[in-house]
């Protein structure tokens, strides 16, 4: 009989069943494992957003299910799929393993990304005043409230690096900053609002109170570090926590 842990969850290692190539890792609980048998494809546990996920249902990249295997203790799986679309890895891998550790604890990339999830994860595209097209994830699938502001943010971010790529200056004092690229100027602001941030948490810093501050400076920080992100050419996945 399996042995799920104490939050009732069981590793699953995702295996190419073609090539042996191994894809990923994630957990599944009881329901996730069922589901996965009762349609043949891949379900998950995701333990940030406490929901169940099918694979796939956003990228289109799904797993169908060939074989599923259990190690000699029975708490953890080894299913093989067949992997369809081009990638298993939400960052746009083939698989989540793209990354070799070196002796002195560095990375060397083993694997050239496939597609971009700035792309991938958002439907609509907009276009600049010339008609050109670029990418900005806006579209989700669900209404869950943590896939709706990741889809925001990734919104966001796409428009700052518009407004980096696209000098609009003349309309826009945040794409004169990202024209500007002044790295040093970005850190000392980031600096600044994180400081007045943790100032309104202490009382030394108040405009009304305490609720409507942490939202007005929080929202300063982010700003900041996307310009700042923007500016050093980071993707969102780069730097934005994910499940």
């Amino acid at each position: 009989m399996l042995k799920f842990d104490r939050q009732g969850l069981l590793p699953a290692v995702i295996q190419d069943d073609a090539t042996g190539e191994v894809l990923m890792v994630a957990f599944m609980n009881e329901e996730a494992l069922s589901l996965t048998r009762e349609t043949g494809y891949t379900h998950f546990f995701s333990r940030s957003r406490n929901t169940i996920w099918r694979k796939g249902e956003q990228s289109g990249n799904v797993q169908e299910v060939r074989d599923i295997f259990v190690n000699c203790e029975e708490t953890s799986l080894l299913i093989k799929v067949v992997q369809h679309g081009d990638a298993a890895c939400h960052t746009g891998y083939r698989s989540c393993y793209f990354r070799r550790l070196l002796p002195d604890d560095g990375y060397e990339f083993v694997a050239e990304r496939v597609f971009d999830p700035d792309i991938v994860y958002g439907s609509m595209r907009a276009k600049s005043q010339g008609g050109e097209a670029f990418p900005i994830a806006i579209d989700y699938l669900s209404t869950n409230e943590q896939q709706k502001l990741e889809s925001e943010l990734r919104q966001l971010y796409g428009v700052y690096q518009y407004l980096r790529d696209n000098d609009m200056s003349e309309e826009s004092n945040t794409s004169r900053l990202l024209q500007e690229r002044s790295h040093g100027y970005l850190v000392a602001r980031l600096a600044d609002e994180l400081e007045e941030l943790a100032e309104v948490q202490s009382g030394e810093h108040v405009h009304t109170d305490r609720a409507d501050d942490t939202i007005l400076e929080g929202s300063q920080v982010g700003y900041w570090l996307m310009l700042l992100a923007a500016t050093d050419n980071l993707r969102y996945d780069d730097f934005m926590p994910h499940a």
